[in-house]
């Protein structure tokens, strides 16, 4: 039996948030063989850093096989806490900072740890409103979903 080659799935996702905190939302736009879905949430009380890492949640939970995933995503945090390590070195030290404070949002990293198992993530930092056509998409997703939360 041959071993079967995972799909890959290219991502974009985005948070947005009126006031943080205040009422937030989320997007995100998956692609795959020329067909794209669109997803989109929010949230009433909730912060910036929450939607952007709600969006990561959503988008791999939306996947329903193990599958390559190349997430694009404006967010530095989100993007450095896995290409730079530093998310290994939370976990390691008890979810706490190099300066020994908690890691916020602990809860939604463990989310993402665990929405993450079954696929191949690659991260991919986008700058956010500079033109790209998909990332603006989800910004747009996201702050549609944040007005229904007002």
């Amino acid at each position: 039996m041959s071993k079967k080659t995972p799909k890959t799935v290219i991502v974009f996702t985005d948070g947005a948030c009126s006031g943080n905190p205040g009422p937030g939302g989320w997007g995100a736009l998956l692609q795959w063989n020329g067909e794209e879905k669109e997803l989109s949430g929010g949230a009433s009380h909730t912060t910036n850093n929450r939607m952007e890492m709600r969006a990561v949640i959503e988008a791999l939970n939306a996947l329903n096989q193990p599958c390559t995933v190349k997430i694009h995503s404006d967010s530095a945090l989100i993007v450095n806490a896995f290409k730079q390590g530093w998310i290994d070195a939370w976990l390691k030290r008890g979810w706490k900072k190099a300066d020994k404070k908690p890691v916020e949002n602990r809860d939604l990293w463990e989310e993402i740890l665990d929405a993450m198992k079954p696929h191949t993530v690659k991260w991919i930092k986008v700058k956010g409103h500079s033109g790209n056509e998909r990332n603006e998409r989800v910004d747009q997703l996201a702050v549609e979903a944040s007005k229904k939360f007002q």
